[in-house]
């Protein structure tokens, strides 16, 4: 069990970037009957998605929400000793991303930077990695990128996916300083590996003319093997197995239980599915913030995009917040975070 404590580091700041193109769910009809698209829509919880436009990356949205940070924060750039790129949806396979947003947002070539690979899980896991480095001597701060252009993975005729997605990118600055005690909980199970996949493109299976080819399933959904496939029912199990008592699991690491918490900021996957996980933990819906309705599932970017969207004028209570994420790899992740000293930016649309 990976339990790791980290003591007088914690977050400075938040900011998030959305694009501004807007997809309608209840323009789905194409895809699924007018009766069927409103239960989709109550059940998932999601209206509208925001979409990238072509040519717009990750990083892009990204290097906007920590421009906005920088300029909100007036962050000193030499302070910033260390970058990290969380995203499932990087400019390239080669090279890694974080090098070439150190360079366009001018930051020093001492900079410490590197990719993370990891999808809804992966803005817990990040965090966990940027407080171990901010911890170290010689590391001033951190930041931390966590971004995703989903729709640009997603068969717009695939009945699970289309109605879900969407894209973000979001900034997050850690450093040391007068912070409680944070708690990070890590955990994987790669036999799961298949339930949420893009089969072909990669080294394994390469680009080529089978990864090509559309494939109709026996629901009608239509995809190649290069684009996003989700087994929701799959993923619905493998949630409800997981997260709940992980959840439980960390509190009782840290001596607390469901009323001592805060907030509860879920991944912002499927709102039935997390509502179903907070009436296992006995958790208030109030403490629980959703962006999930105005912009979709954004995968490793919906943590923060939450945080920036609902609580910069709500929620004053952010002492003790738990944050916590499931998905691809298998893997999922829960943190106990103190948000009380985190500034948070206005969302900018890009």
């Amino acid at each position: 069990m990976a339990i790791i404590k980290y003591h007088d580091v914690g977050i400075r700041a938040i900011s998030a970037c959305v694009p501004r193109k807007v997809m309608y769910n209840k323009d789905l009809t194409y895809l699924i009957s007018e009766d069927e698209i409103e239960k989709v829509i109550k059940n998932v919880g999601i209206s509208e998605r925001r979409y990238a436009d072509k040519g717009v990356c990750s990083s892009d949205l990204c290097q906007k929400a920590a421009e906005k940070m920088f300029e909100d924060n007036s962050i000193d750039k030499e302070e910033i000793d260390a970058l990290i790129f969380v995203s499932q949806t990087s400019d390239y396979h080669q090279p890694a991303t974080a090098p070439l947003l150190q360079h366009k947002l001018g930051l020093s070539t001492n900079t410490l930077c590197f990719d993370v690979n990891l999808a809804c899980s992966g803005y817990v896991y990040g965090l966990s990695i940027a407080y171990a480095y901010a911890s170290m001597q010689g590391v001033r701060k951190v930041l931390l990128l966590v971004g995703e252009t989903m729709s640009k993975t997603v068969s717009q005729h695939d009945k699970v996916a289309t109605p879900l997605f969407g894209d973000a990118g979001t900034a997050t600055l850690v450093s040391r300083g007068d912070f409680p005690e944070s708690v990070f909980s890590l955990h994987s199970d790669g036999e799961g590996n298949d339930i949420i996949k893009m089969p072909y493109g990669g080294y394994r299976n390469p680009s080529c003319q089978e990864g090509f080819q559309e494939i109709s399933d026996t629901d009608g959904n239509i995809r190649t093997g290069e684009q996003f496939y989700m087994d929701g029912m799959d993923v619905f199990n493998f949630g409800m197995r997981v997260e709940p008592k992980d959840i439980k699991m960390l509190l009782k690491e840290c001596g607390m239980g469901v009323d001592d918490i805060d907030l509860l900021i879920y991944h912002q996957a499927n709102k039935f599915m997390t509502d179903f996980f907070s009436k296992r933990l006995k958790m208030s819906t109030e403490k629980t913030p959703y962006c999930l309705n105005k912009f979709g599932n954004t995968s490793s970017a919906s943590i923060p995009l939450t945080i920036v969207s609902e609580l910069k004028d709500k929620y004053p209570e952010r002492k003790r917040v738990i944050v916590s994420g499931f998905g691809a790899g298998l893997s999922w992740a829960t943190g106990l975070v103190d948000l009380t000293q985190c500034r948070i930016s206005h969302l900018v649309e890009y």
